[in-house]
C-alpha cells in the first residue's frame, strides 16, 4: 500500500508540472473509474458548403523583367554625343523618347524582336508590322496588322516625327527607334550624358513598368498550380490584393541541401494597391481548385485504418461513437479542412483531437 501511495502521489506530481488540474475525490480502489461523458471541446460537426484547395508560398513583389528575370537593355545604334539620357525610375511609354544622341530623339516602340535595318516605302516584313502596330496605337492612321510599307506608313512615321522633335523624313532608319516590350520603367542608366554614343553601346536597362509577384514553388506543387489560377497576395502592410498566376516556368532548380523548386509568375489585378514598392516580400495564395458543394471535415479529424483508406469517428445524439469510413476530396491546407464522401449527413457531430 506504501508503494501504491508512492505512485499516486507521483502522478499527481506529475500532472501538475504540466498544468493539469487533479482533484481526489475518493482514497484509492481498485474499482473500475466510471464511463467519462464525451467532452463537447472534442467534438465538430461535419459542415456542408463551398471549399477551395490552395497552395501557400513566399514571394517577392518587382518590377517585371525578362522571363529569365534579367532586364530589358536600350542598346543604342547611331553615331553622335549623348545631349539627353532618361533617369533611373522614369516610365518611358511606347512613342515617348528614351535618349537623344546629338539632334537625333530615338523613341520606344513596343516590340518583342529588336530592328535589323532601315524601314522605308516598299519594305515588307515582321519588322513593319510592328512599326504598324505601333503607329496605329498611337493614333496614326496606318493598318495595324499590315507588313507593308506604304504611302499611310509613311505619312504616319513623318508624324510620328514632328511629334518627337525629328527629321521629317518619312524614313526610319536603324537607330532610330529602340524596339522592346514596353511601356517600360528604366532601373539603370548606363550612358553618360555628353560621351559619344557608339553603335552597340548600352544606353540603359529596363523593366517593366507593371509589378508581377514571383514564387519558388516546390516542384512536387507544379502539378497543382496552373496558368489563370486565381491568388490573393499579402502585402507587407498586411492589405491583401487579387492576382492570377501569369506564368510558369520550365526550369526545376534544386540548390543543395534545399528542395527542388520551379518558378512561377503572378500578375498583379490591382496594380495600384502595391503603392510605392519596388520590392518587398509578399505571401501568395493560390487557388488551384474548388467545390461549390461539399461535406466538410477537420483534417485532424481523419483516422487513418490498418488496411489503408481513413474513417472519422462519428458521435449520434445518444452518445454512442462508430467509425465510419469516407473518400478524401479538395483540401484547404490553409484553413485545416477536407472534403469526404461517406455515410455522413452536415449537422453530424465527429470527434477532433482536444486542443
Amino acid at each position: 500500500m506504501r508503494r501504491r501511495a508512492l505512485i499516486v502521489g507521483t502522478t499527481v506530481f506529475v500532472l501538475a508540472a504540466g498544468g493539469g488540474v487533479v482533484a481526489v475525490t475518493q482514497p484509492f480502489t481498485a474499482k473500475a473509474a466510471p464511463a467519462v461523458a464525451p467532452d463537447p471541446a472534442r467534438l465538430a460537426s461535419v459542415r456542408e458548403g463551398p471549399l477551395s484547395s490552395q497552395v501557400t508560398e513566399n514571394g517577392t513583389l518587382a518590377y517585371a523583367g525578362q522571363e529569365d528575370g534579367a532586364p530589358y537593355t536600350a542598346v543604342n545604334q547611331i553615331d553622335g554625343i549623348y545631349t539627353s539620357v532618361p533617369t533611373a525610375g522614369q516610365e518611358v511609354r511606347c512613342g515617348d523618347v528614351v535618349y537623344v544622341a546629338g539632334e537625333t530623339p530615338v523613341p520606344l516602340l513596343c516590340g518583342d524582336r529588336p530592328a535589323y535595318r532601315d524601314l522605308s516605302y516598299g519594305d515588307e516584313g515582321w519588322d513593319v508590322q510592328a512599326l504598324n502596330r505601333n503607329l496605329a496605337d498611337l493614333g496614326y492612321g496606318t493598318s495595324r496588322d499590315s507588313d507593308e510599307f506604304g504611302y499611310r506608313t509613311k505619312k504616319a512615321v513623318k508624324e510620328l516625327q514632328e511629334k518627337i522633335g525629328a527629321e521629317e523624313t518619312g524614313v526610319l532608319k536603324l537607330g532610330e527607334a529602340v524596339f522592346l516590350p514596353g511601356p517600360l520603367r528604366i532601373s539603370k542608366v548606363l550612358a553618360k550624358l555628353g560621351t559619344r554614343a557608339g553603335p552597340g553601346a548600352a544606353v540603359a536597362e529596363a523593366t517593366s513598368s507593371s509589378r508581377q509577384v514571383t514564387v519558388s514553388l516546390s516542384a512536387s506543387q507544379q502539378s497543382e498550380v496552373k496558368v489563370g489560377d486565381p491568388v490573393q497576395i499579402t502585402l507587407p502592410s498586411n492589405k491583401t490584393t487579387p492576382g492570377k498566376v501569369s506564368r510558369i516556368g520550365t526550369v526545376v532548380t534544386a540548390p543543395e541541401g534545399k528542395d527542388a523548386t520551379i518558378p512561377i509568375t503572378v500578375s498583379l489585378d490591382k496594380p495600384a494597391d502595391a503603392g510605392a514598392l519596388d520590392q518587398a516580400p509578399v505571401r501568395v495564395e493560390i487557388t488551384t481548385d474548388g467545390v461549390p458543394k461539399a461535406l466538410i471535415v477537420p483534417v485532424t479529424a481523419l483516422l487513418g485504418q490498418a488496411g489503408g483508406g481513413y474513417a472519422v469517428e462519428k458521435v449520434d445524439a445518444t452518445g454512442n461513437h462508430v467509425q465510419v469510413p469516407v473518400t478524401l476530396g479538395l483540401f484547404d491546407h490553409t484553413q485545416g479542412l477536407v472534403q469526404v464522401t461517406g455515410p455522413l449527413a452536415a449537422g453530424d457531430r465527429v470527434v477532433v483531437p482536444a486542443t
